[in-house]
């Protein structure tokens, strides 16, 4: 992959990718082995922001970044990437609304959500919400026409090619299929984002126990 270099700052550097897999490549890079002076790598959808202070200069972060671009050739994932798995309570308020656009049934909306290896590509919104790519391309769906004013924390949903987790109780716009019990958010972990770029997330059916304390937990909010 060839990078475009833009200064950003006086202490910055902005890194222009070709797509999310070159993203993920340079942040998982970078983030392993940082330059010397490097203060923050911040990754988004075809670019990755990169601080720095003395004795770093534009000059020396640029050419790490090249030599990380190098190694990482054609974007390509690192293997070892942590991954977690998220039992979910397929349930959600546009379940069927998702169906009826993508001209599959409900069970096989729950079948292709669950069958994806899913990485966090960046993360954003919210504190703790990670963008997650690698999906069924048939899952691709728009936003909705109108936001919600309150999505329960826990939420799990769809936008264009992305899957996510509301992290906390806030409004938003993506198309609701379910619902976990999984922590995304938690400001007494280290770190406190359980999503993090780079992370590959496999979501699974919850069933038995699982199941149950979702629904008790989702009661006590409506309660």
């Amino acid at each position: 992959m060839t990078p475009d270099l833009l200064r950003y700052g006086e202490g910055a550097l902005l890194v222009e990718l070709g797509g999310l897999a070159e993203v993920i490549a340079l942040y998982d890079a970078l983030t392993g082995d940082p330059p010397r002076g490097v203060t923050d790598i911040v990754p988004a959808a075809r670019t990755v922001l990169v601080r720095f202070e003395p004795p770093a200069s534009h000059d020396t972060v640029a050419s790490a970044v090249r030599c990380a671009c190098a190694v990482r050739q054609g974007g390509v994932l690192p293997a070892d990437a942590p991954e977690v798995t998220i039992p979910v309570v397929y349930d959600g308020a546009d379940l069927a609304a998702v169906a009826a656009h993508t001209g599959l049934t409900e069970s096989e909306v729950v079948a292709a959500h669950t069958a994806a290896s899913w990485t966090v590509a960046f993360c954003g919104f919210a504190p703790g919400f990670g963008y997650l790519v690698g999906g069924d391309p048939r899952l691709t769906v728009p936003r909705r026409a109108e936001s919600r004013v309150r999505v329960p924390a826990g939420s799990v949903a769809l936008a264009d090619e992305f899957s996510g987790v509301y992290p906390r109780e806030s409004p938003g716009g993506w198309q609701l299929i379910g619902r976990t019990e999984t922590v995304v958010w938690d400001t007494h972990a280290d770190p406190p984002a359980l999503l993090r770029p780079g992370v590959r997330v496999r979501f699974t059916e919850a069933t038995g126990d699982e199941r149950g304390d979702a629904g008790m937990s989702e009661g006590a909010r409506r309660g």
